[in-house]
């Protein structure tokens, strides 16, 4: 876990400060509504349906178990005793009220936590691999390169006010499990002539405008990453729309100039910045590094029981295959906690879970954890020994269903229930789903398949990059929802022949297969793409999208729409009788 140094919580402490001013001389009334919003903003601190949002940063996704703690006791204190983790790895608290937001704030201060950039048009939360620092396949821990970008990024007076929000995420390892493709930068480590480097995508990113990012750099030696982030900044910042909030992102830029020209533009202001002072050192790499703290893994973490344990219990069987992944050090596994069962918002967690959680991360885990992209927790340091112990745990809170990477493992913004941009709900409608798949043989009949659900085109939810993505849209005030498939948010980084063939990352946007559905039609139509899908594969190993890649959309398209069909000319029938 890494840990403030002092000018970090100096400048934590002051930020709190200097919002529970502003927020005092705007309820007094010295502030006017416009003036505080970029203030707020700055603070992570949004205007929802119902009541403020505060969403609080949790950067690279790494919680320690005191800081789940704190989080647990402003749950309970200032909100209505739960909390949303997103698809940023954040945690997002939506019934604060606007005069405790900075008690909260100051709560958080006491944990090395803040609000600092997780909303306006600044540099947010840097995003990276659930697994960091324990997969076998990395080249680099992340973690690190997150840290070093987190310090360059923040209160960095050039980039305080970009012409739209940017997101930046970073792969240390050889499989890209942090969906580079679809960031405004996207870095993932590369090897060359044994020396570290980063391959760097750019304009890539959801919303209105799906675009797969474009590699414009094959290699940049790790010496000289931030001279090349801020080289990228800066032709952003200078040609980026600032007249059109819906065509300000760098995707936009990136696509208009062509990623050749852009490139060419981020090399030549490179060339000032090349070599100048922010250029990196083994020093100051290993400074951050030695500010991580690490328990030393067991040299003998003790029988691995497991297998026994899975050949008695079925249950465990199925946890243990879903839910456990390769771990670095022999011995020991990663372990993630689901926050999708049937039921429950994706992504929503309780206040008396995070202190249970937080409990159990400090007896199996070394009192740390991780927030996933995928709005899921992450143990990653367990003794494969203790696994059954943990399963058990985990199970009498709720956190063990076995459905990670399966349909029912939803990412899901929280929609019209509490978002004011959002057109459609999408909690219910994945709960609908969830409820319709909520069967495990038959969940393991289908294999590998992500589903993603966003209330709106800001696509929260990623459904651009979900094998199936839902998106909800509005017609003359009803919700209605449009369905694509054959999204996919990321692949390997291989070694490729040229540019050309490596734009991408392996990311793809989902295709619309027609017309919009009713909000009570979905599940419905869910089931039949999976049908169709068991119907067309080759065998039991060729995943949903395996198949969408092969066939296309067509055999999809024809019996979804086939099906409603006969279900309308089903109710006029019944109608008449």
């Amino acid at each position: 876990m890494y840990q403030y140094q002092p000018v970090d919580q100096l400048l934590v402490d002051q930020r709190v400060a200097q919002f529970r001013d502003q927020t005092r001389r705007f309820l007094n009334g010295q502030l006017s509504e416009d003036d505080f919003r970029t203030l707020r903003l700055q603070n992570g601190l949004y205007i929802q349906r119902h009541a403020p949002m505060l969403r609080i940063a949790v950067p690279y996704g790494m919680l320690a178990s005191r800081q789940l703690r704190t989080l647990a006791y402003i749950a309970r204190k200032w909100d209505r005793g739960y909390g949303h983790f997103s698809t940023r790895q954040n945690m997002q608290f939506n019934w604060p009220k606007l005069e405790d937001v900075p008690d909260i704030l100051a709560e958080l201060a006491k944990v090395q936590m803040h609000s600092i950039q997780t909303s306006g048009n600044d540099i947010r939360n840097t995003t990276t691999d659930q697994f960091a620092g324990v997969a076998p396949d990395e080249i680099v821990n992340p973690l690190v390169w997150c840290e070093l970008i987190r310090q360059w990024s923040t209160f960095h007076p050039e980039f305080a006010f970009l012409p739209r929000k940017f997101k930046i995420a970073v792969s240390g390892a050889v499989t890209d499990r942090a969906a580079v493709g679809v960031h405004d930068i996207g870095l993932q480590a590369v090897e060359q002539d044994g020396e570290i480097g980063f391959r760097v995508w750019a304009g890539g990113g959801l919303g209105r405008t799906p675009l797969v990012g474009q590699l414009i750099n094959a290699y940049v030696p790790w010496q000289h990453l931030l001279t090349y982030l801020q080289a990228i900044l800066r032709v952003y910042n200078l040609h980026g729309r600032r007249d059109n909030k819906f065509k300000a992102r760098i995707k936009i830029l990136v696509k208009d100039l062509t990623p050749h020209v852009f490139a060419e533009e981020v090399e030549r202001e490179w060339q000032h910045l090349k070599d100048g002072p922010e250029t990196v050192t083994a020093e100051r790499i290993q400074a951050i590094a030695d500010r991580f703290t690490t328990t030393p893994h067991a040299a003998d973490p003790g029988p691995d029981t497991s297998p026994q344990h899975a050949g008695n219990d079925p249950a465990f069987s199925r946890w243990l295959r879903r839910n456990t992944h390769p771990h670095k050090v022999q011995g020991y596994a990663a372990v993630t906690l689901s926050l999708k069962r049937t039921g429950v918002p994706p992504g929503d967690i309780t206040a008396d879970q995070m202190d249970a959680v937080a409990d159990l991360a400090d007896r199996y885990s070394f009192g740390e954890m991780r927030v996933s992209h995928e709005q899921n927790l992450v143990f990653t340091d367990v003794a494969r020994g203790q696994l059954y112990a943990l399963w058990k745990e985990l199970d009498k809170l709720g956190l063990a269903t076995p459905n990670i990477g399966f349909l029912t493992n939803i990412i899901a913004c929280p929609g019209g229930d509490f978002c004011a941009l959002a057109n459609a709900v999408s909690i219910p409608v994945a709960e609908a789903i969830q409820r319709r798949f909520d069967d495990l043989d038959y969940l393991h009949e289908i294999g590998e398949l992500d589903l993603n659900i966003s209330g709106c085109i800001n696509s929260c939810g990623h459904h651009h990059v979900g094998h199936i993505g839902i998106l909800g849209v509005d017609k003359a005030g009803e919700e209605w929802y449009q369905v694509t498939l054959g999204g996919r948010q990321s692949g390997a980084a291989k070694p490729l022949p040229d540019i050309e063939s490596m734009r991408g990352a392996g990311a793809a946007i989902g295709r619309v297969i027609g017309p919009s559905f009713a909000r009570g039609e979905v599940a419905d139509v869910v089931a039949t793409l999976v049908e169709t899908y068991i119907d067309l594969r080759d065998s039991d190993a060729e995943r949903f999208i395996d198949v969408v890649e092969r066939v296309g959309i067509d055999p999809f398209k024809t019996r979804v729409y086939a099906e409603r069909q006969q279900a309308k000319a089903a109710l006029v029938e019944a109608a008449h009788v």
